[in-house]
């Protein structure tokens, strides 16, 4: 008779809609905490946290925070990546979803630089190692919850929704600055008017977190789950997954280097640039961005549908090839200073990184086994992450510094979209896998 823990695991909707809904919520609620900080960084944190005579090297040491966040994922991708291969893809995405929610709203109520002097910006960075810790092992998992519950036949499709997270957390974290920015004034909005927007992430959390405990955990884990119990092993999947398949986690992070580093720029370090390079106001940039982000939401199903007829490589290689030329004329568009040349510059780009997101969710999943498919795909998401996106926004902004033009910023975007376009042209098309069929792992990482 089973156990009333294995009744609760069994117990909730398997509904592909219902399940990628719940892993679609609880990716943009992460992401509208992360992103909140990336986009808080460049207009309040600088001032508040960071005071410094040259308001550039005030930014650069709030994104020397920010990118704190991205350090201390791959730690977050190793635990969260095992629990979710030993206990469970559903019980570790709740937890990291409350672990994000709690490190905001913290962030919400900390007191600044004028109050509590050094104390200030040390909190703040312990905080945001906490959020990077809680988005290391969110992802994956919110991934594997819709690919391991459907087939083969939709399988972008379906794991393109988690993808949606990040430009809709994006996109309500620029919006509700935006708001909040225009009712207030700007010494009302600096001084009390962006904790707001950290504390509607208690909001967010709890509406995550009704929808993550109304979905079944994958029969895919379920089965792998009583393959364990039945060899009677205890294998590290973290240690498995580096042993046996760390060509693919690497492959695998390549391929991804141009669309995270742009995602970045285009959506982070070009706030930055419109209101301290350019001298204009964060009003224009923030339009902008939410503009570009709406249309990553929209495009992001379309090119996944588009993965699920031609293949996960030619969306890949198209998007690699756009990423090197989109570099150049993204910086020409935002150097004529034009309103709508920003908007088109930043809309360009977030499609280009829509075309990425499509795929990516079922080309790492195809790549492991069950028994180790949660750390791997965490690992190779979370590496490109660290050293593409988290390193995007401080190598730009040094660049920009260094040689005073946006071209610098241009050929190292270049470089990002290169290196994918390599990487993917190196890996094998994964379309039509069986993911149950994929090659298992030993159980035991000494076996031979």
């Amino acid at each position: 008779m089973p156990s009333a823990a294995q009744r609760a695991e069994h117990a909730g909707s398997k509904s592909l809609p219902m399940v990628a809904g719940s892993s679609l919520a609880g990716t943009a609620v992460e992401w509208y905490d992360f992103f909140l900080y990336g986009t808080a960084a460049a207009l309040v944190f600088n001032k508040l946290f960071f005071p410094a005579e040259d308001p550039l090297v005030g930014t650069l040491l709030a994104f020397a925070t920010y990118a704190v966040g991205f350090v201390a994922r791959p730690l977050g991708a190793a635990v969260f990546g095992h629990y979710g291969d030993v206990l469970g893809r559903r019980a570790t995405l709740i937890a990291s979803l409350l672990l994000m929610g709690g490190s905001t709203f913290l962030i919400a109520v900390l007191p600044s630089y004028a109050t509590i002097g050094i104390a200030a910006p040390i909190a703040l960075v312990v905080l945001r190692l906490v959020q990077g810790f809680a988005l290391g092992g969110e992802w994956g998992g919110a991934v594997l919850l819709v690919a391991e519950h459907g087939g083969s036949e939709r399988r972008a499709f379906w794991s393109a929704w988690p993808n949606v997270g990040p430009p809709l957390g994006n996109l309500l974290a620029a919006g509700v600055l935006a708001v909040l920015g225009t009712v207030l004034s700007p010494d009302a909005f600096l001084s009390w008017g962006w904790r707001i927007a950290f504390a509607l992430s208690a909001l967010l959390v709890v509406i995550g977190l009704w929808l993550r405990l109304y979905v079944a955990e994958t029969p895919m884990f379920q089965a792998a789950q009583a393959r364990r119990e039945e060899t009677a092993k205890r294998a590290m999947p973290l240690a498995a997954a580096v042993r046996h398949h760390w060509r693919q986690i690497l492959l695998a992070a390549l391929t991804r280097f141009g669309e995270n580093a742009g995602f970045y720029i285009y959506s982070l370090f070009v706030i930055t640039f419109v209101t301290e390079a350019l001298g204009m106001s964060s009003s224009t940039v923030l339009v902008a961005v939410m503009i570009g982000q709406a249309l990553a939401v929209v495009a992001i199903p379309l090119f996944a549908t588009w993965a699920d007829r031609v293949g996960r490589r030619p969306i890949y290689i198209g998007a690699s090839a756009a990423t090197i030329v989109w570099a150049f004329a993204f910086f020409a568009l935002l150097e004529t200073g034009q309103s709508i040349s920003i908007i088109v510059a930043v809309a360009g780009g977030l499609l280009i990184f829509a075309a990425y997101s499509g795929v990516i969710g079922a080309f790492f999943a195809e790549l492991f086994p069950t028994e180790v498919r949660y750390s791997g795909v965490s690992l190779a998401y979370n590496l490109a992450s660290v050293l593409a996106g988290g390193l995007a926004p401080i190598i730009a902004l040094a660049l920009y510094k260094a040689f005073g033009t946006g071209f610098a910023v241009a050929v190292y975007l270049a470089v990002m979209g290169l290196i994918s376009l390599v990487a993917t042209l190196l890996a094998k098309e994964t379309q039509n896998t069986d993911l149950a069929a994929v090659h298992r792992v030993r159980s035991d990482p000494g076996e031979e």
